[in-house]
């Protein structure tokens, strides 16, 4: 596999002594980091140019957990996908999610240790159509600055901060438990549109 070498990120000295890293290079170190997946990097930056999207295999340097919206919904107790983001930002430590909102679904990138690691959680996962994703598996990835909600596209809920940078594990695993919990908590003749109580606070995570 060819491997683009990250580029350095150029220090930024600030008057008071302290040191600060540009947006713009870190988000092209994560580019750099994301396109480094890739058998073919050059044929992921066209798959981003020509549609937002590249296909990414998971399992060499991340992988992924795919959380259904409902669940999502049901803790952040709302369905505002921008409010669901502020969400998924704070419950997960700034992890990286990218939402699917064609699928109504929300991807948490993960150490790509996690299928293995975490294999008994990710079969109990799988009654609430929770996949734990990793080598096999191909993952759209949008374009880096996909940062801004759009009716039916694939954009970064939560982006990542710096390459490399991901969800912790137990944050992820803490979620789809109390989503579980809330959504267990929806009465069955409640209807498609149930009415979705208020989280009380960060200790239910």
């Amino acid at each position: 596999m060819s491997t683009p070498s990250s580029p350095a990120l150029r220090p930024v000295h600030t008057g008071d002594g302290a040191i600060i890293h540009l947006a713009s290079d870190r988000r092209l170190a994560v580019e750099h980091w994301l396109l480094s997946t890739h058998p073919e990097p050059r044929q992921a930056r066209a798959e981003w140019a020509e549609h937002g999207v590249a296909l990414l295999p998971l399992g060499t340097l991340f992988s992924a957990v795919r959380i259904p919206g409902p669940l999502v919904q049901a803790i952040a107790a709302t369905t505002d996908p921008e409010e669901l983001d502020a969400f998924l930002e704070d419950a997960l430590d700034g992890g990286p999610v990218i939402s699917d909102l064609g699928g109504n679904r929300y991807y948490a990138l993960v150490p790509a240790s996690v299928p293995r690691t975490w294999r008994a959680a990710a079969d109990d996962w799988r009654t609430q159509d929770v996949d734990v994703l990793g080598r096999g598996c191909y993952l759209g990835v949008p374009r880096v600055d996909a940062v801004e909600h759009r009716p039916l596209r694939t954009y970064w809920s939560v982006p990542m901060a710096s390459a490399a940078e991901l969800c912790p594990p137990l944050t992820v695993a803490r979620l789809i438990a109390a989503g579980v919990h809330r959504l267990s908590e929806i009465p069955e003749d409640a209807g498609s549109q149930p009415r979705i109580r208020s989280v009380t606070g960060a200790d239910d995570i």
